[in-house]
């Protein structure tokens, strides 16, 4: 629209209803007015700023095209915020049936079967069922070690958490992450579609392949796939192509990697990267609405299963009771 950069910095910190990003806003709008550059302003706040933003507008503003940039800025934060939305849902929809489905085998062994039980107690000496007398004893051994289950349980998530903080523990739970059936797919997919819309938006906006190449690496959130772009990057400074060693590391599909070959060669890699990330965020979206259409009937199998089995246990007894009472 025209206006100069001071004048929108002021009008998007008076209308912004976080106080705490409003106060980020002021201070860039104050340090640009103080003779600072846009970039090396935000550069100040890397917690709201993170170093592709802060790069993709100081090549804006060097090529005079900060307009444009962060035209496309919008575009690829939009892009991500819905990869990353289809993502943690589909993993978010498991994790919440699995803590909803372990609350109600919780809720039976500790509270629901004990009650039975005394009920049963009022039948006599008559044996229970095999099924019933079995769901009875876990229910035993669970009440007993309750305290002891709940501790194993929260120890080992703050065991697992400590583990994967460390390089190592990381690396291996990226690596094993990858080789999961179905999910394992879904994250490759995810991180060739953000590699390729990261790569291409900054290479079209004037950052340097090899400066492009360390911000894709750091935001790539797996070890294995970050490792994987630092060997890339390493390669071509040695004077490589991108091709070669990007199907070395044997993370990339081959059509990804052929695709970047023939953009290396036309002069149209930006054009080309764009092309693949549309592709691969499509196949994103299939195939996160397959695996939730594929895990919804076998979370509700093993859920009505368990149940099931526990209400058929507790009922047996009472059929048998009723049984008798009719027979005699």
């Amino acid at each position: 629209a025209g206006l100069p950069l001071v004048q929108c910095l002021d009008i998007l910190s008076s209308q912004e209803p976080n106080k705490f990003f409003k106060k980020v806003l002021y201070e860039v709008k104050e340090s640009v007015e103080a003779g600072a550059t846009f970039a090396d302003s935000l550069r100040r706040h890397p917690t709201v700023f993170d170093s592709l933003f802060v790069n993709l507008v100081a090549a804006g503003e060097i090529g005079g095209i900060l307009d444009t940039i962060l035209n496309r800025l919008a575009t690829y934060i939009e892009k991500n915020v819905k990869l990353v939305r289809q993502v943690k849902g589909a993993m978010m929809y498991p994790i919440g049936i699995c803590v909803v489905a372990g609350g109600v085998v919780t809720a039976l062994l500790k509270w629901v079967i004990p009650t039975f039980e005394k009920m049963f107690s009022d039948f006599g000496d008559a044996q229970l069922p095999a099924l019933t007398q079995i769901v009875i004893n876990a229910s035993h051994w669970f009440g007993r070690n309750f305290y002891w289950v709940a501790i194993g349980l929260f120890g080992g998530i703050y065991a697992f958490r400590k583990i994967i903080a460390t390089e190592k523990g990381r690396t291996a739970f990226d690596a094993f992450l990858l080789k999961i059936p179905v999910i394992g797919s879904l994250l490759r997919k995810v991180a060739v579609a953000k590699f390729t819309r990261t790569l291409g938006t900054m290479i079209a906006s004037g950052v340097p392949i090899l400066d492009g190449l360390d911000i894709v690496a750091k935001s790539a959130n797996n070890k294995i796939i970050e490792a994987a772009i630092y060997f890339v990057r390493d390669k071509i400074s040695e004077g490589s192509n991108m091709a070669d060693p990007l199907a070395k590391t044997g993370v990339f599909p081959s059509m990804v990697v052929q695709m970047i070959a023939v953009g290396e060669s036309t002069g149209a890699m930006d054009t080309m990267l764009q092309k693949i990330a549309d592709f691969y965020e499509d196949e994103v979206e299939v195939a996160v609405d397959g695996l939730t259409k594929l895990l919804e009937p076998i979370m509700m199998v093993g859920i009505g299963g368990v149940v099931g089995t526990v209400l058929i246990a507790m009922y047996l007894p009472i059929f048998e009771v009723a049984g008798n009472i009719k027979a005699g």
